[in-house]
């Protein structure tokens, strides 16, 4: 499969053949699935905590005595039945990370990258070097892409003034060819790759 490469004004400035295999039919949704439920996952911090009997602080004293005073008997002010007590079975701090193997995650990010390509939805861009920090500048360069909704820059390396050019835009985002997981490949309207970092994540996705 070829993709066009442009410039940051629009223009077209060849082709490129991708080289890794493309990933068809059904195969490879059960990895893409997997993947981003381990990667949804991991992101929860777990930390929600609440008090059981034991941890509630306070005198292990019995409140009143188990006959003769007409209440119903209790045994504990931390009991789960009054107003600050413990809490019967509730949350503690977990750690929520499903473990998936690496072969799977190179077969959903080669899967799901298989797919934007097939739909139209990845542009290739020679490079994306900003001479100042603005973001007139960078709405000028997605102007020039026709980037319409969500976009997902992927550079080669963190740039910096692409990165502060960038960060006042709610629907742009920006990884580099490292970093760049399944789940973001899925996530925007547009995936926008520097030449440098397209050639990346091609070397990624072909080794066996």
């Amino acid at each position: 499969m070829k993709i066009s490469i442009k410039d940051i004004q629009g223009k077209s400035q060849g082709e490129h053949e991708v080289k890794f295999a493309l990933v068809e039919n059904g195969k490879g949704t059960q990895a893409v699935h997997d993947t981003v439920v381990a990667y949804q996952a991991a992101q929860r911090s777990g930390t929600a905590c609440t008090k059981n009997v034991g941890d509630v602080a306070g005198s292990n004293k019995k409140p009143w005595r188990q006959k003769g005073t007409g209440r119903a008997r209790a045994g504990s002010f931390a009991s789960p039945l009054w107003r600050g007590g413990g809490v019967v079975f509730g949350p503690k701090p977990r750690d929520f990370a499903k473990k998936v193997n690496a072969k799977t995650k190179q077969l959903a990010l080669r899967k799901a990258l298989s797919e934007r390509l097939q739909a139209g939805d990845v542009v290739v861009v020679n490079d994306i070097k900003l001479g100042s920090p603005k973001t007139k500048a960078f709405v000028g360069v997605i102007k020039a892409l026709e980037l319409k909704g969500s976009a997902l820059i992927v550079s080669q390396d963190t740039d910096k003034n692409l990165t502060l050019a960038a960060r006042n835009l709610p629907d742009v985002t920006l990884t580099n060819s490292e970093s760049l997981n399944t789940y973001d490949v899925l996530r925007p309207d547009k995936l926008v790759f520097t030449k440098g970092a397209f050639e990346k994540i091609e070397a990624r996705l072909s080794k066996d």
